[in-house]
């Protein structure tokens, strides 16, 4: 049995009837309070928003299955874990979750299958033996909250790739080391064409993530690449991209033709838009810009679709990825997601790393781009700390020389896409 003081300090109170209290009303009063009558219309109102719920839950719960089923079918590589090691290599951590994007010009599928003449001629290119990285954007996403960039590098920008003697284009460490690599395991007496396109493949991203390291001195957290192919089949899958030029132009290297003003490309005219640089103002400084402002685009396009419930549209995107997109095992598919999201809503603004000189001449006689590491350092660091250099507005005219160049943009507020050359 409860102690009566003892349970009357668990319950808050003790009460007792009075004396002349009427039996009708100490029943009434001991009587448990009578339930409301519930109106019909809120018993619909429940029952459906309990079906919304569990249909909403539904949805969302199919929605990440198949995010997981495109994130299983991706090609994975190592190449980051290659890169982290060695004495050489930045500190781990450095302010921010770095994740390098790369988009190359192979002409040829993830298992080093050669692509027909037919879809050559649709991606406005021909055959080669040789493989650049065209667009470089290290994507920094800082710890402490600050806003995030994506810092483009030109692919021109001349820098040390290790295991090389010589200084060299950064579009080229990866090519180059993929080359080297393949006539040393053939030299071994490797036979297996597949291996040999892995492993050679897997030594060209790691001297390019070490390259990016060495030039902007931050480590590289995650990977994702793109081929010239999967940019093609992605651009098709969300039905093409809003851009909007400034004058029209042509280039028949990269295939481009375009009117002046705003206009959808997708497929062969979106690989164009992204590779041209001849006939611009500022050669490959206009065309990061045309690339900034073409993700940007795309990631708004992506999130305002029907993609992530439209069963075809995944099953296309599926077979894209598992065609032509490359990705460290640690970079998971909704990760990506919420760095798009990001880029779409504006909180990472677009960067470009400040350069010394465009158009200087290596012992070749390249033409290449020139910088300053310690400058490149400085302002790489400084976008995560808020000290970063003011970058100057970009020159209305060709110049030889330049600092980080801004490009402001907020895909997700505006409903028009600026215009560039």
């Amino acid at each position: 049995m409860y102690d009566p003081t003892t349970y009357a300090t668990a319950v808050g109170v003790v009460r007792e009837w009075p004396d002349d209290l009427e039996p009708a009303e100490s029943q009434a009063a001991t009587e448990p309070p009578r339930r409301r009558r519930t109106a019909p219309f809120f018993i619909v109102c429940r029952v459906i928003f309990a079906l919304l719920s569990v249909t909403a839950l539904t949805a969302m719960t199919m929605v990440y299955l198949r995010v997981d089923e495109l994130d299983d079918s991706k090609n994975t590589t190592e190449a980051v874990t290659v890169a982290q090691g060695g004495k050489n290599a930045p500190a781990p951590d450095d302010g921010a979750n770095d994740i390098l994007i790369v988009g190359n010009d192979s002409r040829t599928d993830m298992q080093g299958n050669p692509l027909s003449d037919e879809l050559l001629k649709e991606l406005r290119t021909e055959a080669t033996s040789t493989l650049n990285t065209d667009t470089l954007i290290l994507l920094r996403i800082p710890h402490n909250g600050r806003r995030g960039a994506a810092i483009s590098i030109p692919r021109d920008t001349s820098v040390k790739v290790p295991g090389l003697a010589k200084e060299e284009k950064i579009n080229g460490a990866y090519g180059i080391t993929k080359a080297l690599t393949e006539q040393e395991l053939v030299d071994d007496g490797e036979t297996d064409r597949r291996k040999i396109a892995r492993r050679s493949d897997d030594a060209g991203r790691t001297a390019l993530i070490r390259s990016v390291q060495g030039l902007t001195g931050v480590r590289v957290d995650h990977y994702t690449e793109v081929s010239l192919y999967g940019f093609y089949l992605l651009t098709e899958v969300i039905d093409g991209v809003d851009v909007c030029l400034k004058n029209s132009t042509s280039d028949p290297d990269s295939g481009a033709s375009f009117a002046a003003g705003p206009q959808t490309v997708r497929g062969g005219d979106a690989v164009s838009f992204v590779r041209q640089r001849k006939n611009l103002p500022r050669g490959d400084l206009d065309r990061i810009v045309r690339q900034q402002t073409f993700l940007a685009s795309a990631m708004n396009k992506l999130l305002s679709s029907d993609l992530l419930t439209n069963n075809a549209k995944l099953n296309a995107l599926e077979e894209a990825v598992s065609k032509t997109v490359v990705m460290d095992g640690g970079l998971h598919f909704l990760q990506l997601v919420s760095q798009a999201q990001a880029l779409a809503s504006g909180r990472v603004r677009f960067v470009t790393i400040p350069v010394t000189g465009v158009g200087a001449r290596n012992d070749r006689g390249q033409s290449i781009i020139t910088v300053d590491l310690k400058a490149v350092h400085k302002y790489v660091r400084g976008l995560v700390s808020g000290k970063a250099p003011a970058p100057a507005p970009p020159p209305s005219t060709p110049s030889r020389f330049g600092g980080p160049q801004l490009l402001e943009l907020n895909a997700g507020a505006r409903a028009t896409v600026p215009c560039v050359d």
